[in-house]
């Protein structure tokens, strides 16, 4: 059982790194890539009670840069914008300021970092420098959060709906597109 998590994880790493150079055309100064979007998922089934229950994709636990404990059924039936970055990726650096600015302009949408890709002290070095540390912020060096939200690459977006519908979007996004794409999040 663990030779398969540790192969998975291998693979799931391999795929997560050669996708970052599937595009450099950010890092050379071309015009940025445009967004992509993946369908919506399945909103999560009801429970006896009438409350929703935690969808399948928030049923994780990680570890913030912070090193406290966080629970991903906490952000159940709440919007939620989740980042999906590396410390080294271009397209996560220049995004920041916008994910930055959202973040502070929708203070009743959750936003969660998920790093992966690198060890932990280059993490924290990009938050420290991007200044993102104003939300949370997850260490994800195996992939195990990438893998269960169905990301294959950074710079990825997931906007959960309150509901537990998803939508992916792959970066970079500027404020404009954050803007549009969180005005979806907020009307559900």
């Amino acid at each position: 059982m663990v030779r398969i998590r540790v192969t998975a994880a291998v693979v799931v790493a391999g795929l997560l790194a050669a996708a970052c150079g599937a595009s450099d055309e950010v890092g050379r100064g071309d015009a940025p890539v445009s967004a992509t979007v993946a369908p919506a998922t399945p909103a999560p089934v009801p429970t006896a009670s009438g409350q929703a229950s935690v969808p399948e994709a928030l049923r994780f636990t990680a570890t913030t840069l912070g090193g406290q404990q966080f629970d991903g059924a906490s952000l159940a039936g709440k919007p939620v914008v989740f980042w999906f970055w590396a410390p080294w990726c271009p397209k996560c650096q220049s995004e920041a300021p916008a994910v930055r600015a959202a973040a502070a302009k929708y203070p009743d949408v959750a936003f969660v970092g998920i790093a992966g890709l690198d060890g932990e002290a280059a993490m924290k070095d990009f938050v420290r420098r991007t200044g993102t540390g104003a939300f949370v912020q997850l260490s994800d060096e195996k992939g195990a959060v990438w893998t269960r939200l169905g990301v294959s690459q950074q710079s990825t977006f997931v906007f959960m709906k309150p509901d537990g519908s998803t939508e992916k979007a792959s970066g970079p996004l500027g404020a404009d597109d954050l803007d549009r794409h969180v005005a979806k999040l907020r009307t559900a």
